[in-house]
């Protein structure tokens, strides 16, 4: 499907815009802007909008809904656009083996019947997968999680694992919470995960509001959509 009239020029300015007000929360924070890596979370937009970020060389996008993800990912491959894909949403263990197919990361690994389940699709694929270790900073595993006590022993548990590759954590900051408390509480599970593995540095936190905090707080990936994207209806 082609982009609507104007779609391409927006969507460039926007990118640009966001890649400027990141360099700038990074200088803030006293960091290099190459520290922090940008995911456009393109959730509820078409393929074209994904197919215009990549040519702009925006590489990393990410996806929290397999039904959406698989096909999105599928029109790109056939057009022979690979970017690095990053599943940032919660994650059932019954679409492990249809993530596998395309996740480069996985940024909501939780419990230990997903590292398995996550790890043998991993590994019938012949695939090696980034794994972040979402953690649930308030203790509330409603919302997906896992809870700081049980951090240590999901790291080990990722770390022994054959095909999937334990990166670092990922949190979103609970919203009744100022943000800056809830970054630093996963500064310190980071180290923590750190000392499990000490290549596991990755830090994937910072949405749309807050993602000046997490840079000041060491993030090391944002998630972001509607500033480069805008607002948009549901595809479904």
């Amino acid at each position: 499907m082609a982009p609507e009239p104007g779609r391409r020029e927006r969507l460039l300015a926007a990118l640009s815009r966001t890649r400027e007000d990141l360099a700038a929360a990074c200088a803030a924070a006293g960091r290099e802007p190459g520290s922090v890596r940008l995911i456009v979370v393109t959730k509820n937009f078409p393929a074209s909008d994904a197919r215009i970020l990549i040519e702009a060389g925006q590489a990393d996008l990410g996806e929290n809904r397999d039904q959406e993800a698989a096909a999105k990912a599928a029109a790109l491959a056939e057009d022979g656009l690979e970017p690095t894909w990053h599943f940032v949403g919660r994650l059932q263990r019954n679409k492990a083996r249809s993530v596998a197919e395309y996740a480069d990361w996985i940024h909501s690994v939780d419990r230990a019947r997903l590292v398995d389940a996550l790890d043998r699709a991993a590994e019938a694929r012949g695939r090696e997968v980034g794994a972040l270790l979402q953690v649930s900073l308030d203790g509330d595993v409603s919302r997906g999680g896992v809870p700081v006590p049980e951090l240590t022993a999901l790291a080990e548990r990722v770390a022994a694992s054959a095909s999937l590759r334990l990166r670092g954590v990922m949190a979103v900051a609970p919203l009744d919470w100022e943000p800056l408390k809830a970054f630093e509480l996963l500064a310190e599970c980071s180290q923590a995960v750190r000392g499990v593995d000490a290549a596991a540095t990755e830090i994937s936190a910072g949405m749309s509001g807050d993602f000046a905090e997490a840079i000041a707080c060491g993030a090391t990936m944002v998630r972001l959509g509607r500033n480069v994207l805008g607002e948009r209806e549901s595809m479904t």
